[in-house]
């Protein structure tokens, strides 16, 4: 009865204060590897099953057609990029340990998250992704599942992407560690980090700048720097209802940009590990951003209004 529940909440999630997309409507197409989203002729993104160890968006562009995350590993470094983090994979959702499995790296000994099944993918006034997925073992044994829905929107000066995720015990109790390493992530554009020195600056809801933002608890977060001569940013907003709001950020200065609602011990230089979160056996809990592709700087963009905007939404319950 859960699991149909949470089916039936997946397709509920509600998205009323998304102002209504200008322009041309969306539309994805389906291959074998990935579904691909336009809004008309204008590439929005691509959702591809498997990269590396995990699903991925990549790539993803903001307002312009622009592509606003890091292309290395899934081509070669440009002379803006990092050769860097091979599993810094453009945007994704993973964390370093579950069940005393690193599921964020893709070092030896890492886990891997399988697709199983899409359960939507349409377009219209928005397009919408939605799947369903096992977290394996190494040795191929299934730790947790989840079921993610992404939905796109956008307008004349931003794109957006609503980020829902359910965690679920499928199989027994999960334990997800207290690491850094972890977990909702986006590598940006190698002209955007803050050490390319060019303007890359990161800002979130507490007024904390650059390193200063590094570790701390807010309701949002923004990274803002050059892409292709223009002022653009990745705002990544965190819903009151996701689990362990306001989350810590794992954000530096070299463009990786997360949200991680599990670490503690790392950011605030604790003596000693917490013991983490534990989810009971067919318990599920979710998590909820809002991604934000916009022009200008973070006050040019109103992030703190679009958050009080993405705030107001409800969200079903699994």
């Amino acid at each position: 009865m859960r699991y149909l529940s949470l089916l039936i909440a997946l397709t509920c999630l509600s998205t009323a204060a998304v102002s209504p997309v200008s322009g041309e409507d969306f539309s994805v197409r389906k291959t074998d590897k990935s579904i691909e989203i336009k809004q008309g002729d204008s590439p929005v993104a691509t959702y591809l099953f498997r990269s590396g160890a995990k699903p991925i968006i990549w790539p993803l562009y903001g307002p312009g057609d622009v592509e606003m995350t890091r292309g290395y590993p899934m081509r070669d470094a440009s002379a803006d990029e990092r050769s860097d983090h091979i599993h810094h994979r453009s945007l994704w959702f993973t964390h370093g340990e579950v069940n005393d499995i690193d599921f964020w790296a893709e070092t030896e000994g890492h886990g891997v998250i399988e697709q199983k099944e899409i359960l939507e993918a349409k377009g219209g006034k928005q397009a919408v992704i939605a799947t369903a997925n096992d977290w394996m073992s190494p040795e191929g044994k299934k730790i947790l599942s989840d079921r993610r829905r992404f939905t796109f929107g956008g307008d004349d000066t931003m794109r957006w992407v609503d980020c829902d995720f359910t965690l679920i015990a499928s199989a027994g109790e999960v334990h997800f560690g207290d690491t850094k390493e972890g977990s909702f992530g986006i590598r940006t554009a190698g002209t955007m980090k803050v050490d390319a020195k060019t303007g890359g600056t990161i800002l979130n809801s507490n007024g904390e700048k650059n390193v200063e933002a590094w570790g701390t608890k807010a309701k949002w977060c923004d990274y803002f720097g050059p892409v292709e001569g223009k002022t653009r940013g990745i705002a990544i907003l965190n819903h009151p209802s996701s689990f362990n709001f306001p989350c810590r950020w794992h954000v530096r200065n070299y463009g990786l940009f997360a949200a991680n609602p599990f670490g503690h011990y790392h950011f605030v230089g604790d003596k000693e590990k917490t013991d983490g979160f534990r989810l009971a056996p067919g318990e599920t809990i979710q998590l909820r951003y809002r991604v934000i592709l916009h022009d200008g700087t973070t006050e040019e963009a109103e992030i703190a209004k679009q958050f009080e905007a993405f705030s107001a939404t409800e969200i079903a319950g699994p």
